[in-house]
């Protein structure tokens, strides 16, 4: 693609590029880089036809966490072209770099001090968000329990265990006091895993990205999300200490959440074919599922 194209937005005014880089993409999605001569740079996402409610939902979200550091700010959307103009954050993706145990520490508990400043952020009603709340549920526990209900069944369409999905609904059907100690929903991130956090050479955190999955929830499901994904006792030591103070229940609402996460992780990758991680997640399942608080 080059700066003429016309698939590309007209760029604000005051910017001036002079060169464009493909970034990454894929069937659906396209993104690229377009170098300005101040020698900064702007990302440019063109989504498919298929996709704009998807564009829709990220303006919007990152609307709402304007006012956080670190993370892309829209400058420009284009729905006739489809395309969206963000700025560029520095860095990659956290998983790419290996860096030494202390710098690991340091960065999650940077990721738990951004998501306590995200899940300040409050919003009217629980639910999947677009440009708003999508089927809202006006308290946790009849969102949760619908999350669950669904996951479940999912979970057995998929080929999951019949005695694993049975253990898992005893468990949600028995969790009543953790879904009520939420009150209030807030912005979840819903998909923060280091895939998802920049880094520096040296590993320090340059910002936070894609919020394709955000969510209106019990802020304890975003945290579970991050440790399910990578439940290593020191990263997760370090989240919560930079998180802070859990609210009522707080561990034992992120017990419970992981295992709907894992729920829905064992789904996904049967749906893709990625056979290897299946075994791990089940014997976390069946371990999970009998435990009751």
């Amino acid at each position: 693609m080059s700066i003429d194209d016309p698939r590309l937005p007209a760029l604000p005014a005051g910017y001036v590029a002079t060169d464009v880089v493909r970034r990454t993409g894929g069937s659906l999605n396209t993104v690229h880089e377009v170098r300005l001569a101040t020698g900064e740079s702007l990302i440019v996402k063109r989504y498919a036809d298929s996709e704009r409610s998807a564009q829709a939902k990220e303006v919007y979200v990152y609307g709402l966490m304007a006012a956080l550091p670190q993370v892309p700010r829209v400058v420009h959307v284009d729905p006739a072209r489809r395309t969206t103009i963000l700025t560029l954050l520095p860095g990659r993706p956290m998983w790419e770099r290996d860096p030494d145990p202390a710098v690991v520490r340091a960065a999650y508990r940077r990721i738990g001090q951004f998501q306590a400043a995200l899940h300040r952020i409050h919003l009217p009603a629980y639910g999947y968000l677009t440009t708003g709340v999508v089927d809202p549920a006006a308290d946790n526990t009849t969102y949760m329990r619908r999350k669950f209900a669904r996951q479940l069944a999912e979970f057995l369409a998929a080929g999951g265990p019949a005695g694993i999905h049975d253990a898992v609904a005893a468990r949600v059907a028995a969790s009543g006091h953790c879904f009520a100690a939420c009150t209030a929903p807030v912005l979840c991130h819903n998909d923060l895993h280091e895939g998802n956090v920049l880094v520096d050479d040296a590993g320090v955190v340059t910002g936070f990205i894609d919020v394709e999955n955000a969510e209106s929830a019990d802020p304890m499901t975003d945290l579970a999300k991050t440790i399910q994904f990578d439940d290593a006792p020191e990263k997760r030591a370090a989240l919560l200490d930079g998180y802070g103070p859990l609210p009522p229940y707080g561990a034992e609402r992120i017990d419970l959440y992981r295992v709907f996460h894992a729920l829905e992780l064992w789904t996904w990758f049967t749906s893709i074919g990625d056979r290897e991680r299946l075994p791990a997640l089940l014997t976390y399942l069946r371990s999970a599922a009998a435990r009751r608080r």
